[in-house]
């Protein structure tokens, strides 16, 4: 029997009004890395977030490394970062010859764990190495809990960079995710709340580092008539076409999260009945986006692993991930070092272990929706009651 229609983990979601900017920049021939979208952009996601500035870059991996060049990191220094996360969150700390060190999540908001972080930095004092930065992933559309983190921070003298990729339009105790540490960093991939096809921000009340990195991203042009240069740069701006799709996507950023929060709650309604089935907590502190609806199960009370919830949903045209696979275990980050939660036990291990990220689409249907929890429900239900029975 022939599938059904694909189903996607989220893909780009359209408002429609992104092509009056598209058809405006072909119409100007503001076709460039320049123009007027893109000044646009930076200014009317600066002001929803409410930071001073912003700048508009080709990724938010580029948004990073610029944020680490902003704080001095230099080949040998050590960086703190989020374990659970996207290798993005990473890879710009090696560009420049920096050495990460990764931190553990917590499990009440399965982000940056605090009391990790702590013994991390009482290390680092005692060793005479702290780090240059403390980049702070907000997972899967959560903020970390930032207070204390900030408190830590600062004791320490550490500025705190917030890769906040996933996570626009979530709050942190009436904040916008991304605005509290010294940099934030939005991400505008295909797959991320909005899109501008690929793409990234750079946010920060610091207006003159802002400009330093506009520099840096525009080749490091000197002034003068003929090119020249005396920095190294790089080549991130932002396109004024793609710019044009994001401030049409800006417009509708809050029905977005809605609609995935909406995806959240059908799910959580529907499966969480269901014994050895738990979803990613909501920290009272602030509202996730809920980017992606990621559940934990207990292959001891279902007798299903992840991996194989994730193969039977990819059998029916199904699109489902496990979660991040952390940093900490990648081949190429092995020999890092790494602050568990607790001296005993690692979070993020255990959340690889049992995690699963299930389809979350804003422009996911209820039917769609219905037929994924449906084949999980059924699936579920009866392997555990062959588990029990067996």
């Amino acid at each position: 029997m022939a599938h059904q229609g694909r189903i996607y983990l989220s893909s780009p979601h359209m408002s429609g009004s992104e092509h009056e900017y598209v058809q405006e920049a072909f119409a100007t021939n503001w076709i460039a890395p320049v123009g007027p979208h893109v000044d646009g952009f930076e200014r009317e996601l600066a002001a929803f977030v409410g930071t001073q500035g912003a700048l508009a870059l080709s990724s938010g991996t580029s948004a990073i490394h610029q944020a680490l060049r902003l704080v001095g990191l230099e080949r040998g220094d050590r960086v703190f970062v989020s374990t659970l996360t996207f290798i993005a969150s990473v890879n710009p700390v090696l560009y420049e010859g920096g050495e990460p060190v990764f931190i553990d999540s917590e499990p009440e908001t399965w982000n940056m764990s605090p009391q990790a972080l702590e013994r991390a930095l009482v290390s680092a004092k005692q060793d005479g190495r702290l780090p240059k930065a403390v980049i702070v992933v907000n997972l899967y559309g959560q903020s970390a809990d930032l207070d204390p983190i900030l408190e830590l921070c600062g004791a320490y003298g550490v500025p705190v960079i917030e890769d906040a990729a996933e996570s626009l339009g979530a709050t942190y105790k009436g904040r916008a995710s991304g605005t509290l540490g010294a940099f934030g960093v939005y991400s505008f991939n295909g797959n991320k709340i909005i899109t501008t096809s690929g793409g990234g921000m750079l946010v920060s009340n610091d207006l003159d580092a802002l400009e330093k990195a506009r520099f840096w991203s525009t080749q490091a042009r000197d002034a003068a008539l003929h090119y020249e240069h005396s920095e190294l740069g790089f080549n991130y701006r932002l396109s004024n076409v793609l710019a044009g799709i994001g401030r049409g996507q800006l417009k509708v950023l809050e029905e977005r999260v809605a609609a995935r929060r909406a995806v959240f709650e059908r799910y959580e309604q529907a499966l969480s009945r269901i014994d050895g089935v738990a979803f990613m907590p909501e920290a009272a502190y602030g509202m996730s986006t809920r980017w992606l609806t990621a559940i934990t199960i207990n292959p001891r009370v279902i007798g299903i692993t992840p991996a194989e919830l994730v193969a039977l949903l990819a059998s029916e045209n199904i699109e489902a991930r496990p979660v991040w696979k952390p940093m900490h275990l990648q081949p190429l980050l092995r020999a890092y070092d790494y602050y568990t939660d607790t001296p005993q036990f690692s979070v993020s291990d255990q959340l690889f272990a049992h995690g699963v990220c299930l389809p979350s689409g804003s422009n996911m249907s209820v039917p769609e929706q219905e037929r994924v929890i449906d084949l999980i429900a059924q699936h579920l239900l009866a392997r555990r009651l062959i588990h029990e029975s067996a």
